[in-house]
């Protein structure tokens, strides 16, 4: 049986409250290169997609088959992206009629497993940012000759109501056609189904009836089932169009306030009451107008804001506090939205410009005195809901710095009176911070991604919070016969969204139970009172027909172990201990991929009868990976990182799309410093200086290496200097520095260093941006070489479409072909034409070496050779990259 390679890739980001959403995409090939045109013998030849909605309670399980025709193995890859709220129960791999599932550890015992199988040079895992809304997982396995190899996924979600709707959002991109693609959703909902649509943004007005949706009292179903000619993207083309957004959005009927189901001795709450006047608001934007926020973040700031203020209603009242260094009141305390206050606010915003350095302990407080003094003088309406938005894309460098001293002061001054809202800006916040800052005054924190739709992404988050309806909400069970209850007292209700309440019933002779729900309305107090009838037998027997067995208990799990897993996060010690017990034991029990387990995937190998090891685990938004993936990433696999410099120079750039690679080498003198990477938008650079060797006989080789990088990311306010002797960071007016003699690491705000010594250091930034230096030494007094640096980027997919540089000009992929493969006088390197750019290029079957693993012999990367400092495949030409600095960085 052929060897089992395994690569897993999943990230976690910032939870979001409604989406379903996956990608899938297809397969590539390994084989021996060739100087041949390489045939695709892989079939990736179904995909199916079937999901299970039964209140709101999704379960999903992803498929696909790929079989080898060809007489060699070759690598078959299944790639998909979860829902950031989703937890994966289960995947399997179908090899030769053998099932191989996976199994759910503790993520400490998991962790053992993998180092072991790592030791032997076997499997390795690699966490990875995906999108906004998804992760990545990604697993490939060696296909042998004549084979077959399926893949099952599933995995299991809450689906949140948002502004009147339930969303499954599903990303499509196949990368190929497909003889079986499909789509399946079925929607099993006892309130009944008031309205069903489902969209796709690939898809021509003319192919929109290629989806078939359809609904009736409690059953919904979508379907979508293209055939090979409607999955092309032109009549005679062998690509594909589906590349892009799938969405099932539908919402239940509201004829009663609640809803609740009882199945197996669990029940559900389901509360959203019909709909109600609004409570008044009364609003502190607190924004941050810091140098950072300079160029498109302020004004997309000034966007939102201008929006906003179309959509506040009259009978609000809001304020606006802006703050660098400095705090500016735009008024002395809150005001009423009246048209009048409105325009003045609109002239306001407009001047809204960036400004100094970054202090946000004190316009939190001032927002909070604001609030406290409208409430103390009577200025806004006794029934009214109090929140302070927070908008930051850094973090505190002025004032109070210490981030657990601000959230001190914060939770000190609010004394749960109000709910606090923060919004992250940009990649260079202190996600964690903000989180823990959010959820401790009952509010919630969101990332605002840095892209051209960032006001709406603004906009769109206050839509969530525009309209209360309902203030300080109790939710009663009777307490005899009910245990084990979720979160049942919530500060508000907004207009368009759900409460969901689970728990357990503990007397089995139970035939019914009243639910009181208690809360303040914008002129009275509300009651609602729900009479719960148990199913009988019989009746839950026939319900289990149209849903996925134990539901509610599934749920009820789900819910608990989101909510143990928030509380830890401004827990204190001692609870967060029994919180994280709490919390392991549900995930354990359930079989729920979560923060704290891992997944595990193992196969013995036939030969040696060992294991390999496959771990799959959740990213949390805002906190570090345990290193320990990472490194055992960059040590155990054999894949190629998506581009690297090293030895004379030598550029290397992974082609995957066509299972090959680039390169060039790049001719200049000592003390010429290149940029290898820059991304204006995120403000990331990498630059590197060249060094020479040393001079025989007054002669000195035209050999040059890398000596020095210098690598900014300037909202983290961080630069970087790795020489052959050191490392040293500079942060703000802060400098530290570490010698290559010992293994050292640092974890800070989102930047991440790893020294191991006198070998490497891996930096990585955020949710993505991770780079890795390698040191090559010689033995000391060598009379030619000196000491050099290798520089290899790890993930390089959060970069933005602009970026640039040497190697940056290639993290989005480039497109050329190969044709008129010939021999030359060296049979080894046979010479081709590329076509790239427009341009004919002669280009020459080459071999380079990747040292990333291996640092002294490195492992060898066959590649086609682009002569002439990469002329013709770089844009313009390579001394457009010579740059003044070593932090140069363009604005």
């Amino acid at each position: 049986m052929a060897r089992l390679l395994l690569v897993l890739i999943l990230l976690f980001c910032v939870l979001l409250p409604i989406n379903s959403d996956f990608v899938i995409e297809g397969i590539r090939n390994i084989q021996k290169r060739s100087t041949e045109k390489p045939v695709d013998d892989i079939e990736f030849y179904s995909l199916t997609i079937n999901g299970q909605v039964t209140s709101r309670f999704a379960r999903n399980v992803i498929t696909s088959r790929a079989v080898n025709r060809a007489n060699v193995s070759k690598e078959a890859i299944f790639n998909v992206d979860l829902p950031k709220t989703a937890f994966i129960t289960n995947f399997s791999m179908i090899i030769d009629g053998v099932t191989y599932p996976g199994e759910i550890k503790e993520k400490e015992a998991a962790k053992k497993q993998y180092e072991k199988a790592v030791s032997r040079g076997q499997t390795a895992g690699l966490v990875r940012a995906s999108g906004r809304k998804t992760e990545k997982f990604t697993v490939s396995v060696n296909v042998a000759s004549e084979s077959k190899v399926t893949f099952e996924l599933v995995y299991e979600e809450m689906l949140k109501r948002n502004l009147g709707k339930y969303e499954m959002f599903i990303k499509v991109q196949p990368k190929t056609l497909i003889r079986e693609y499909k789509i399946e959703v079925d929607i099993h909902e006892p309130q009944g189904i008031s309205f069903l649509d489902a969209q796709a943004t690939f898809l021509t007005n003319d192919l929109l009836p290629t989806i078939q949706k359809s609904f009736s009292g409690e059953k919904g179903h979508v379907s979508y089932k293209p055939t090979i000619d409607q999955q092309r993207s032109c009549p005679n083309c062998d690509t594909t169009l589906l590349d892009g957004d799938f969405t099932v959005t539908y919402d239940v009927n509201r004829e009663t306030p609640g809803n609740i189901q009882v199945v197996n001795g669990y029940f559900v709450h389901f509360f959203a009451p019909p709909k109600l006047s609004g409570v008044p608001k009364n609003v502190v934007y607190v924004i941050d107008k810091s140098g950072s926020m300079y160029g498109r973040k302020i004004l997309q700031t000034r966007e939102a804001l201008l929006r906003i203020l179309n959509d506040t209603s009259e009978h609000d009242h809001f304020n606006f506090i802006l703050f660098d260094h400095d705090i500016t009141l735009w008024k002395e305390s809150l005001v009423k939205a009246t048209p009048e206050n409105l325009e003045e606010a609109r002239e306001f915003v407009k001047t809204i410009t960036d400004g100094g350095s970054t202090n946000i302990n004190d316009p939190v407080l001032k927002a909070i005195e604001l609030l406290n003094t409208a409430h103390e003088k009577k200025t806004v309406p006794e029934r009214s809901v109090s929140l302070i938005v927070l908008l930051t894309d850094g973090q505190a460098n002025v004032g109070e710095r210490d981030p657990s001293r601000i959230q001190e002061n914060v939770k000190r001054a609010i004394e749960g009176r109000y709910s606090l809202y923060s919004l992250g800006f940009g990649r260079g916040v202190d996600y964690s911070f903000l989180e823990k800052l959010a959820l401790e005054n009952s509010g919630i924190a969101r990332r605002i991604y840095e892209d051209s739709d960032a006001d709406l992404q603004l906009k769109g988050f206050y839509n969530e919070i525009a309209n209360p309806t309902l203030i300080d909400i109790e939710i009663q069970y009777p307490e005899n016969v009910i245990a084990d209850l979720t979160k049942n007292n919530f500060k508000h209700y907004f207009e368009g969204s759900e409460i969901v309440v689970a728990g357990r019933v503990t007397d089995n002779d139970l035939n019914s139970f009243i639910v009181d729900v208690k809360a303040d309305g914008a002129e009275k107090p509300m009651k609602y009172t729900e009479n719960v009838q148990l199913q009988t037998e019989d009746d839950a027997s026939k319900q289990q027909k149209y849903i996925f067995g134990d539901f509610t208990e599934r749920l009820w799990a789900y819910l608990t172990i989101q909510q143990l897993l928030e509380k830890r996060v401004y827990a204190d010690a001692s609870e967060k201990a029994n919180l994280t017990a709490k919390a392991l034991e549900l995930s354990l029990k359930f079989k729920f991929v979560t923060p704290l387990t891992s997944m595990v995937v193992t196969k013995p190998e036939e030969e040696d009868k060992e294991e390999e090891t496959l771990i799959a685990d959740k990213f949390v938004d805002g906190q570090s990976q345990p290193y320990y993936i990472s490194t055992k990433l960059v040590s155990a696999t054999s894949s190629q990182p998506p581009a690297f410099v090293d030895s004379d120079p030598h550029f290397v750039i992974n082609i995957p799309q066509k299972n090959d690679s680039l390169c060039f080498n790049i001719q200049e003198e000592p003390g010429v410093i290149l940029n290898l990477i820059e991304d204006k938008e995120l403000g990331i650079a990498v630059n590197g200086e060249l060094i020479g060797n040393k001079k025989v006989d007054n002669v000195i080789s035209n050999e040059t290496y890398f000596g020095r990088f210098g690598i900014i990311h300037r909202e983290m306010k961080i630069r970087i200097e790795v020489t052959t002797e050191k490392i040293t960071i500079l942060n703000h007016k802060d400098r530290k520095t570490f010698s290559w003699e010992k293994t050292k690491s640092i974890s800070k705000e989102g930047f991440n260093l790893v020294v191991n010594k006198r070998s490497d250091v891996t930096f990585s930034f955020g949710e993505g941006a991770t780079f890795v230096i390698i040191l090559h030494e010689v033995w000391k007094g060598h009379p030619l070489h000196r000491d050099f640096l290798g520089f290899y980027t790890l993930d390089d997919h959060t970069f933005s479409d602009g970026v640039h540089g040497l190697l940056g000009q290639f993290f989005h992929g480039i497109s050329y072909e190969i044709s008129n493969v010939h021999q030359t006088d060296n049979p080894d390197k046979p010479d081709a034409t590329m076509k790239v750019k427009n341009k004919l290029l002669t280009v020459t079957r080459g071999v380079q070496r990747n040292y990333q693993t291996d640092h002294k012999n490195g492992m060898k990367i066959p590649c086609w050779f682009v002569h002439f400092n990469g002329n013709g495949l770089i844009d313009g030409t390579h001394t457009d990259y010579i740059v003044p600095d070593i932090f140069s960085i363009s604005y």
